[in-house]
């Protein structure tokens, strides 16, 4: 079996996870935020979002630097699941194309020309990529619970529903 079915396997049930959190997002609260240091709900929401497409850069290119420039910024609530159907669609296919051999090339994460951190393509899609995503969803769900909107059942049952019980 190719590793890119494993990760694909994985990808879609992430994504699901992801659009069901990103449903939830109210719309009226988009300038909300659960500390003076955090991010709002929109930015948050919005990062959660694009996030698939850091997994465009690193299954499409040897590197990226981050200083030429980031992630489309959703500007508004109605921009939010949109700009992610369509960005983890492409994240989807940019993985999909990829092979065992290329999953073991060297990826680089970059600053004005200067390397951050190296490593195997493969390990860039689970580490930074996959990880990096579930750990701001995780974060997304804690603003949901601060503003009293339910939390979905991600990987089992959550406070506010479970699945298991009828």
């Amino acid at each position: 079996m190719a590793i890119t079915e494993l990760l694909l396997r994985e990808f879609d049930q992430e994504m699901s996870k992801t659009k069901t959190t990103l449903e939830r997002v109210p719309k009226d609260q988009w300038d909300w935020k659960p500390h003076e240091k955090s991010g709002t709900l929109g930015w948050m929401a919005g990062h959660v979002a694009t996030l698939p497409g850091f997994m465009i850069a690193v299954s499409t290119s040897a590197d990226y630097d981050v200083s030429k420039g980031g992630p489309p910024k959703v500007e508004k609530d109605a921009d939010l699941l949109g700009l992610f159907a369509k960005i983890s669609g492409e994240a989807r296919r940019a993985v999909a194309a990829l092979s065992d051999e290329q999953l073991n090339q060297t990826w680089s994460l970059k600053h004005n020309g200067q390397t951050l951190f190296a490593g195997p393509r493969y390990d860039m899609l689970r580490g930074m990529c996959f990880n990096h995503l579930i750990h701001h969803r995780g974060q997304l769900t804690m603003y949901l619970r601060d503003l009293g909107v339910a939390v979905p059942p991600l990987y089992g049952p959550s406070a506010d529903e479970n699945p298991l019980q009828n």
